[in-house]
């Protein structure tokens, strides 16, 4: 690195004609080349980071995935195998999980594991997108079906294996297929917004599915993206253009055009050809976009001025602004956590204990330290209480005995309570599926 101080964010993009290297990382502000990470092609909507240790991407047009540990660019680490062909990849924000399209069903894995927890097959077309919600507590997939779907990722994982799982909310107002999606902040009261080659950008409700808002363009839209405050959406145009759109405007149309106006809707223009990723910086002053053009332009907002134009060597098919892993530029590091190897199928009799069809789930292994039970945690609250009302001098001590006797009580309770618990549990456990 030359003495140079790491970047806070940076860049990652990679194009379908690069023959040296797949993944360069630039520094957003100078623009200057970084890192490239050799192997391979990387599929669009399919590049992610695992808890800032490894960058993941699906291979264009194959059936696997690529792992890079992140500071360790001259090597593919790994290739997870998939029973088809890989259409979009995202990482749950903790790590915890993986999730791909594969054709029309999703896959979701536990990364600890390497085990495949299930397989939700609601789409009838491709799946072209997966997103999580930023507390990980949903995600929403995108298809060629024309629908985008809410999923609660508890719901999916903690269900009886006789049961299909179904969608929290199925958003079906788009005529023809959906091609980016976005979800904002606040957890599982975010907003998500859907791009769709029907021309429209929509912006929906996560909690309850409703559609708040539907733009309408003149050209297909190929990507979305919003600010982190949410005062615009930005929508790539097939055309080459990006479009943003204001959310703060006065219009309470919930169906309107695109009209460039004084109110902060505007055309970004500078791309030759479609806008197929856009991202933004996590201080809303920076848009970054990749293009068909073979380019990856950095953008003032303020000013919707092309301030940076990066040169790739094909359709670039990802770019995103992201915050630089520390690992990314200490050549000695190593991930905590080695990955595991990926099951293909649900359920093998290769996994270890447990009955077949079992959902059991761990924390992340780098998430596991020892947890008080709420019995030792009890416990010691009231080791802590007595040892301060032994010492208390006020009045005859017989306030204390009395303290102490519910506190003796209390912890009675809790001893029966965290046994109930148990032989439920137990039950629950053997019961014969």
């Amino acid at each position: 690195m030359g003495g140079m101080a790491t970047p806070l964010e940076v860049v990652v993009s990679a194009d379908a004609g690069s023959q040296l290297w797949n993944l360069t990382v630039f520094d957003l502000h100078s623009g200057s080349s970084l890192l490239s990470y050799r192997g391979g092609n990387s599929a669009a909507r399919s590049l992610t980071v695992l808890r800032g240790e490894f960058l993941l991407s699906a291979q264009l047009g194959k059936n696997y995935i690529n792992v890079w540990e992140i500071q360790r660019k001259d090597q593919l680490q790994q290739k997870i195998v998939c029973p088809g062909m890989v259409t979009c990849l995202t990482a749950s924000p903790d790590g915890v999980f993986l999730a791909a399209g594969v054709g029309e069903a999703l896959h979701l894995w536990e990364v600890s594991t390497g085990k495949l927890l299930c397989v939700l097959s609601r789409h009838y077309q491709d799946i072209t997108c997966i997103k999580f919600t930023d507390d990980g507590s949903h995600f929403v997939s995108g298809g060629k079906d024309n629908l985008a779907l809410v999923w609660n990722l508890w719901g999916v994982i903690q269900l009886d294996t006789s049961q299909t799982p179904e969608p929290r909310h199925v958003l079906s107002r788009h005529s023809l297929p959906i091609t980016d999606l976005h979800c904002g902040c606040m957890g599982a009261q975010a907003r998500v917004a859907t791009a769709s080659l029907d021309q429209t950008v929509k912006v929906w409700e996560l909690s309850s599915g409703e559609l708040l808002l539907s733009v309408l363009f003149d050209v297909e839209i190929m990507s979305v993206t919003c600010d982190p405050c949410e005062y615009f959406l930005f929508c790539g145009g097939s055309d080459g253009n990006i479009f943003q759109l204001s959310l703060c405007s006065q219009s309470l149309l919930r169906e309107r055009s695109f009209q460039s106006d004084s109110e902060g809707n505007q055309v970004l223009k500078g791309h030759g050809n479609m806008v197929t990723c856009l991202s933004v910086s996590m201080d809303g002053t920076l848009l970054l976009s990749g293009s068909h053009d073979e380019t990856v332009r950095v953008w003032d907002i303020q000013s919707k001025q092309s301030i940076r134009c990066l040169a790739h060597k094909g359709p670039v098919t990802n770019a995103v602004i992201m915050p630089a892993p520390a690992n990314m530029f200490l050549p000695d590091s190593r991930p905590a956590v080695p990955l595991l190897r990926f099951s293909r199928h649900l359920h093998t009799t290769e996994d270890e204990g447990g009955e077949a069809g079992e959902v059991c789930v761990r924390p992340a292994l780098h998430a596991q330290k020892e947890e008080e039970t709420y019995l030792q945690k009890a416990e010691h609250l009231y080791t802590l209480m007595t040892a301060v009302t032994d010492r208390s001098v006020c009045g005859d001590g017989e306030s204390t005995k009395v303290h102490v006797a519910e506190l003796k009580e209390e912890v009675q309770i809790l001893k029966k309570v965290n046994r109930e618990l148990y032989e439920f549990s137990s039950q629950l456990l053997t019961k014969p599926t």
